[in-house]
């Protein structure tokens, strides 16, 4: 049996059993794959006597300066009609303009990965932006898997290795918490995000851990979790004042949510802020003109996408690059203080 020739990226690419595009990273001494990826791959190639073709090569490894950043737009709550989704897209948009990259919008299914080969093989673009969803594992494990260069809105997964940018959940949620206290709250009830979300999981630890300090326990009762949007925070409201008639005050994990659950608290006669203050999450642009403008929490959304681009063009340059947490602030309005 005579033994295929050697003769292309390919090839070899087939023989260490990986991807294209990590063969040619190898044999370019990319910082972008593991040691141990490069010395084998490089040794497949001295073993057939592969010659590298240069120009071919450089085709290949050949900036788009186009970055695609990766949407959820599958989920019927998360849409463009989410506007810390546009904000976020601007902040972005704009930061890749100042560096000379172009934005590729690309929605993808939350059961499929296969976009990604889609995208990075077929030299579309030269990174990812992922934003965070309660289906981010497979596609995190994916592009760790494909070594594809990528950095990711929202909480580490911790058991992955990768690159992220995200805000601080637990001082968010703490400083939320401490202000419906010092303003004689007591019965205090937490509207969140999905229940296995990271960023809900935080910010509910800590809303109890804030409680508990103040030698309040927790009630499960004034607990309801759904999505971010402002239909959750009506059915999520509605939900609470069923099962706690007597909540005096709501943590809301996003601005929609707080929006819908202010819908809820008039149409059972009752005043925000005077009968139940209502705290949002996020800061979007609309939350000052609500009615009542919005107390929440503001996580620096412009920066946030201005760093999400700078980190991952670092990371394209040399491999290296930190996590970093953004900081958070409490903004008040007349939704928790009448006006």
């Amino acid at each position: 049996m005579v033994n295929k020739p050697v003769r292309t990226i390919a090839d070899i690419a087939e023989l260490a059993g990986v991807s294209k595009s990590t063969v040619s990273r190898a044999l370019s001494n990319s910082p972008l794959i593991s040691e141990e990826t490069r010395n084998r791959i490089q040794a497949i190639a001295r073993e057939h006597n592969y010659q590298i073709n240069q120009p071919a090569r450089s085709l290949s490894m050949k900036r788009t300066n186009t970055i695609a950043f990766i949407t959820h737009g599958y989920h019927s709550e998360f849409s463009v009609e989410d506007l810390f989704f546009m904000e976020m897209l601007g902040a972005i948009a704009s930061t890749l303009a100042e560096n000379n990259y172009d934005l590729l919008l690309v929605n993808v299914d939350p059961y499929k990965t296969d976009w990604i080969n889609d995208y990075l093989n077929t030299g579309k673009v030269d990174g990812f932006i992922l934003m965070t969803s309660t289906h981010k594992s497979q596609h995190v494990q994916k592009l760790i898997e494909v070594q594809a260069p990528f950095i990711a809105w929202g909480v580490p997964i911790a058991s992955a290795n990768y690159c992220t940018v995200t805000g601080d959940n637990l001082t968010g949620s703490r400083l939320a918490t401490a202000h419906l206290l010092e303003l004689g709250r007591r019965k205090i009830a937490f509207l969140g995000g999905p229940e296995k979300d990271r960023e809900t999981q935080l910010r509910y630890e800590g809303f109890a851990n804030t409680l508990i300090a103040a030698g309040l326990e927790p009630d499960q009762n004034c607990v309801v979790h759904g999505w971010f949007s402002r239909s959750c925070g009506i059915k999520g409201m509605n939900q609470l004042l069923d099962k706690e008639p007597n909540i005096d005050a709501v943590f809301c994990n996003s601005d929609f949510l707080a929006m819908g659950a202010i819908d809820v608290i008039r149409e059972r006669g009752k005043r925000v802020p005077e009968d139940i203050s209502v705290v949002g999450y996020d800061d979007i642009s609309l939350a000052q003109y609500s009615n009542p403008p919005l107390t929440t929490i503001r996580q620096n959304i412009n920066e946030s996408g201005r760093l999400l681009v700078n980190n991952l063009i670092q990371y394209l340059e040399t491999g290296i690059v930190t996590n970093v947490s953004v900081p958070v602030n409490l903004v008040v309005r007349e939704s928790t203080m009448p006006g």
